[in-house]
């Protein structure tokens, strides 16, 4: 016959370890206080890298601010001067976007602040907006100004031909030093006439040069002034 020690129900619960009932349940806190010390430390851990990414996200952001400012609305040199003679160079114009009509230090300018709209690139038989025109200076092109009382019938055909087709305005202008001035940003030198060869050599130097503040910006889908021819 089976014993009383074969009995289940007489049987104790095994204790490997022969702890007492207090050391079991001490090693039970024991092991919550541990689990709760690594989830504190993951959660620790989680906190500083969220931390660190703000903190980075937070600088990449100051960063592009300060290159927008600097590149947006900052000076910029004049472009390198040409062997013609008699050109004139302005350093660090202004460039902000301004409404508004603006007061400059050339007759015609040569760049500085301008309306944020460009003037559509082309032959004008009728003076232009300067804010809008020193727009397309910024962009690359070359503006060429003449006394409509002293450039008139052949001679403007002839101021014409000697033109690139693309980022140029021509246009009169009222009280100009001399019969014709060609403008680029930060550059501009007077010219005796239409036939003046100088000219040749000032748009060689500074028509869509790399020294201006945006060579190759759009000089078309800007704004068209009245006077338009081409």
């Amino acid at each position: 016959m089976p014993s009383e020690t074969d009995n289940p129900e007489n049987q104790q619960p095994k204790n490997p370890k022969n702890l007492t009932v207090k050391q079991e349940r001490e090693a039970r806190r024991a092991e919550k206080v541990e689990a709760m010390k690594r989830a504190q430390a993951k959660a620790t851990r989680n906190r500083r890298i969220t931390i660190g990414s703000l903190i980075g996200a937070a600088v990449l952001v100051i960063v592009l601010v300060i290159v927008f400012v600097v590149t947006g609305s900052g000076t910029t040199p004049a472009p390198v001067a040409t062997k013609a003679d008699g050109v004139q160079t302005f350093p660090g114009l202004s460039r902000n976007h301004v409404s508004g009509s603006v007061t400059y230090a050339q007759v015609p300018p040569a760049g500085g602040d301008h309306n944020p709209v460009w003037l559509n690139c082309g032959v004008y038989n009728q003076p232009v907006p300067s804010e809008n025109a020193v727009h397309d200076l910024e962009h690359g092109a070359v503006w060429v100004t003449y006394d409509a009382t002293q450039v008139t019938a052949d001679q403007l055909a002839t101021l014409r031909a000697a033109l690139p087709s693309t980022y140029i305005v021509l246009s009169p202008f009222v009280g100009l030093p001399s019969p014709v001035v060609a403008s680029a940003w930060g550059a501009q030198i007077q010219l005796t006439g239409v036939t003046d060869t100088r000219l040749a050599d000032f748009i060689k130097t500074y028509w869509q040069s790399p020294n201006s503040p945006e060579p190759g910006a759009a000089c078309t889908g800007g704004i068209t002034a009245p006077g338009l021819v081409t």
